[in-house]
């Protein structure tokens, strides 16, 4: 058995191991793994007293410990969003001293009611700009199927760490695929929710400027859910009311896009698989609607401009109002930087509009279909390397990421939910992602085709969590 987080809670709650014997197995696993470079930070402490006190929680029987989904479940923390109490958080740039946080954001209390023991932080890009997770300060993470491979990024050391069976489920952050797109890497579930479905307080707030969002990346849609229903929640202004969706007796129209276009064209195994998952839907008794690569290349492209702009302001933005030596970050952070400065205000203006067209657009789409079914990645995992940020080019990083998942930034402009998932492996071995989106609102209902999708049964792990191997 490999396992997911929802077993080993399960497995910590009947008493057959103790949430500080799940602690010291992820602990060991870590240092057996130090070379796969997914954690850049351990705080054994932290993680041992949260474990202990796990098993109090268990041994006088309190009804908060039966109601915790994942009590005892060791985590490790993204050196990227909001802080958890304890740990670091560098954004994988020297600029900033690796000096544990002294308080939780919002989602940290969250993972901590949830029964989740954080213990560690996982490895970043420099401020995510990346779909590799190969920051100048170290370490290199490696992709567990395959170590000369990139885990994909930002959230690369999670998602090795997960696919590796250190912890059986991690923090990570999407600005534009940056939970999807290392999940596809690595054969795991990532669940990108809908803008404002997550807290985001009390001091990430409306933090670039909205199209960022944190959850996690797990080994099951299961577990996927549970974080989702533990973790989210909060008003969602005109979405803050609204009823859940019953998808059990509805028969879906299921839009299908199979093609991303010349300039990024996906790999025919992987338009394969998404035509596969979308079989298996309509054999659910769901109605197939073909969709065309011309309907979304206008929104693509706009969302990538989107994307470019907001996080080039962003940087420049951090800088004057913290005051650090931009000289002292990497060369490709520098370029962002200086291309945020010199963004006018129109200009601004224009990519944000932007944005809000291209919500507007997908929402059209939506008008027509339920749910769409899409390529995640439009290859197998890129060679460790293929994202160098040593240059000043941030034009070629953007067109580099896009080439790699051209369908990632949507979703984070448009504010939609999108999952992704494996249904598959190639001719190497190596995961077919595919990804889903739907309107506002639908996150239980991506789950539900999930999970559908994921009884097919098409993808094994290939490595035990740590505390449940045999």
């Amino acid at each position: 058995m490999t396992g997911d987080a929802t077993t080993l809670a399960e497995a910590i709650k009947v008493g057959r191991l103790t949430a500080f014997d799940a602690m010291q197995a992820s602990l060991h696993a870590a240092h057996d793994l130090e070379a796969l470079g997914a954690i850049v930070y351990l705080n054994r402490e932290l993680g041992e007293s949260a474990a202990r006190g796990m098993d109090r929680e268990r041994d006088s029987a309190t009804l908060i410990f039966q109601e915790r989904p994942f009590a005892g479940v060791p985590t490790l923390a993204k050196d990227l969003g909001g802080p958890f109490a304890g740990l670091p958080v560098t954004a994988g740039s020297r600029l900033f001293k690796r000096e544990p946080s002294k308080s939780d954001s919002d989602l940290a209390k969250r993972f901590r009611h949830a029964g989740f023991c954080p213990f560690g932080v996982t490895t970043s890009p420099e401020f995510g700009l990346s779909f590799a997770s190969e920051p100048a300060i170290g370490p290199i993470c490696h992709n567990p199927l395959d170590r000369s491979l990139t885990p994909g990024g930002s959230s690369g050391g999670a998602a090795a760490a997960v696919a590796a069976g250190i912890v059986a489920i991690a923090h990570a952050t999407d600005a534009g695929g940056s939970i999807r797109v290392p999940a596809a890497c690595c054969g795991l579930v990532g669940l990108k929710p809908g803008r404002g479905a997550v807290p985001a307080g009390p001091s990430f707030g409306n933090h670039l400027g909205g199209i960022a969002n944190e959850l996690v990346v797990a080994r099951s849609v299961r577990d996927a859910a549970s974080a989702f229903e533990a973790l989210g929640g909060q008003a969602r202004g005109p979405f803050a009311d609204s009823a859940p969706v019953r998808f059990e007796a509805m028969a879906l129209r299921v839009g299908v896009l199979t093609d991303t276009g010349a300039a990024q064209p996906t790999s025919a195994e992987r338009s394969a698989a998404v035509e596969a998952a979308a079989l298996g839907l309509e054999a659910q008794g769901h109605t197939l609607v073909p969709l065309d690569w011309m309907e979304f290349e206008a929104m693509v492209a706009a969302s990538g401009r989107t994307f470019g702009g907001i996080v080039a302001v962003n940087l420049a933005a951090m800088v004057e109002s913290s005051g650090i030596a931009i000289e002292g970050a990497e060369p490709l952070t520098q370029a962002f930087v200086a291309r945020g400065r010199a963004m006018s205000g129109t200009s601004l203006w224009d990519i944000l509009n932007e944005g809000v067209l291209v919500s507007r657009d997908l929402w059209r789409v939506f008008q027509r279909v339920d749910v769409i079914v899409t390529p995640m990645l439009a290859s197998a995992p890129l060679p460790i390397g293929s994202f160098p940020t040593n240059h000043e080019d941030a034009e070629l990083q953007l067109d580099r990421m896009a080439t790699f998942a051209p369908l990632a930034s949507l979703a984070n402009i448009s504010g939609f939910p999108a999952i992704t998932l494996p249904f598959g492996a190639d001719a190497g071995g190596l995961p077919l992602p595919v990804q889903l989106m739907a309107p506002f609102g639908h996150e239980p209902l991506l789950l539900a085709l999930a999970a559908r999708l994921e009884s097919e049964d098409r993808w094994q792990h290939r490595f035990p969590v740590a505390g449940l191997a045999a």
